[in-house]
């Protein structure tokens, strides 16, 4: 059977409400509990769809333990050796992302 092309496709109303949830776990980042389970809705519904997350909404909790991150309550962010390192203040997880360098620089 072919697929039915009427409205919106499964994914697009996947990335949508994932969307949604991340805006409401931002809106709700002083309610902890809420917050995570949020994202974690978010993850269930992107892993089941298969569908992949934004850079933006992948580091905004943690992966270990699925807590969203709210800087300066339980996230701690550093810059040390051309890398950005968030830490974890839940699990105590440590990410390191480098630092792009600017190419566009004018001479």
């Amino acid at each position: 059977m072919a697929k039915s092309e009427k409205g919106a496709s499964v994914k697009q109303i996947a990335r949508e409400r994932i969307g949604i949830l991340f805006d409401r776990a931002h809106e709700r980042r002083d309610e902890p509990a809420l917050a995570n389970r949020y994202v974690s809705l978010a993850r269930e519904i992107s892993m089941r769809q298969r569908l992949r997350l934004s850079k933006e909404q992948k580091r905004s909790f943690c992966r270990s333990c699925g807590a969203y991150f709210v800087p300066g309550k339980n996230l701690r962010v550093r810059i040390q050796h051309g890398k950005v390192i968030y830490t974890c203040q839940e699990c105590g997880n440590v990410v390191r992302v480098p630092i792009q360098k600017n190419t566009n620089q004018v001479r």
